[in-house]
């Protein structure tokens, strides 16, 4: 065993270029044992602090790198947290990543990064291999599905693996805690901004039936007309997917089938945008003739030609509350999920309805 080990070295050595630095290497050059410069490293609490300060000084001087796999192996921890995310290109998954990513370095943990494209095939996968690497943890922003069940998920809960779902929960993933926004009262706050400036033909471009965050938004849409004794119309209601090209389908959709409609809400930003690139090649100025509004605050929609009124959505600290409760969870300790509020983000995409003058803006 011992000659294999010395074999794999000076592979790894050959192929690097250069010398691998061991605990035995620091023990030499610092004069004490190898089990002391060990203890040293993993602040065991029998050695000094000095003698720690010393050796961690020299391991990093010599540019070691502790071997985590072979720490893993010795103390059954891995201290690998598998993230499933749809994919890196969606701006809120990329900022709610980079605090995940912050605060699991911090805790001394890394990540171990899947795509799942939104495709419950590659989901289950991901989740599969992350079982099989022994991650302490997975956060997975889960793919929705019609199906009450995932089996996946099932797998994931029998092996107790401390799981937090980035979003709203759904029936197959309900048995495990989340973090997510208030959408419902997002979305409210959206249409009630444009009631507040006189707009009462509101189209909504709704977002795939299968997903509970754009239910809540349809939700929230409703609730809104209903408080201001306006009812619903299913007219106006059109589906529009999440995506920039399925809001300029939308929009075209709304052009051929509606008159008098003299504000849009989007389900997120991309469909707002797509939609909006619709109607100034329409010859529609925004918000002159069309005030439109999105939802989520993505960067790209403050730099939008036409800046847009969005709903801010926390991605940053979604990311934070994320590991925060996985930390409990790896503790032992039962978190509670968690619904963030969100907040209304005033640009130049909405203005005050032309086509119904009288009308008074009333505060949101």
């Amino acid at each position: 065993m011992e000659r294999f080990d010395g074999l794999t070295s000076s592979l790894k050595a050959i192929r690097t270029g250069t010398h691998m630095i061991r605990l035995k290497d620091i023990a030499e050059r610092s004069g004490v044992s190898i089990m002391t410069v060990s203890k040293a490293l993993r602040d065991a609490p029998d050695i000094s602090e000095a003698t720690k300060l010393r050796l961690r000084a020299l391991a990093s001087e010599m540019g070691y790198v502790p071997d985590s796999l072979a720490q893993g192996l010795r103390t059954r921890n891995s201290r690998l947290l598998g993230l499933v995310i749809s994919t890196i290109t969606n701006p809120v998954f990329a900022r709610m990543m980079l605090a995940i990513e912050e605060k699991a370095t911090a805790a001394g943990y890394e990540l171990l990064l899947a795509h799942s494209l939104n495709e419950p095939e590659r989901e289950a996968a991901a989740l599969r291999r992350f079982i099989a690497r022994r991650v302490e943890g997975i956060l997975v922003a889960p793919v929705y599905r019609l199906n009450q069940s995932a089996g996946v998920y099932d797998e994931v809960q029998r092996c107790g693996i401390p799981t937090v779902i980035l979003g709203h929960r759904t029936s197959f993933c309900s048995r495990f805690c989340g973090v997510e926004t208030d959408d419902l009262q997002g979305s409210s706050i959206a249409t009630r901004h444009l009631l507040a400036l006189g707009h009462r033909r509101i189209a909504f471009l709704a977002g795939p039936a299968t997903s509970p965050w754009a239910r809540e938004r349809l939700e929230g849409f409703h609730r809104a007309l209903r408080e201001a004794d306006l009812e619903p119309d299913d007219r106006l209601v059109f589906s529009a997917g999440a995506t920039i090209e399925e809001g300029e389908k939308a929009a075209l959709q709304l052009l051929h089938e509606t008159t008098g409609v003299t504000a849009v809400q989007a389900v997120n930003d991309f469909v707002a945008i797509g939609a909006a690139e619709v109607l100034k090649r329409q010859e529609i100025r925004i918000p002159e003739d069309m005030s439109m509004i999105g939802y989520g605050d993505i960067l790209m929609s403050g730099h939008y030609r036409v800046p847009l009124t969005t709903i801010h959505q926390p991605k940053f600290r979604l990311g934070e509350t994320a590991m925060d409760l996985m930390l409990q969870a790896i503790r032992g300790v039962r978190p509670e999920s968690r619904r963030l509020p969100v907040s209304l983000v005033i640009r130049s995409s909405t203005e005050l309805c032309r086509s119904e003058p009288g009308v008074l803006a009333v505060p949101v």
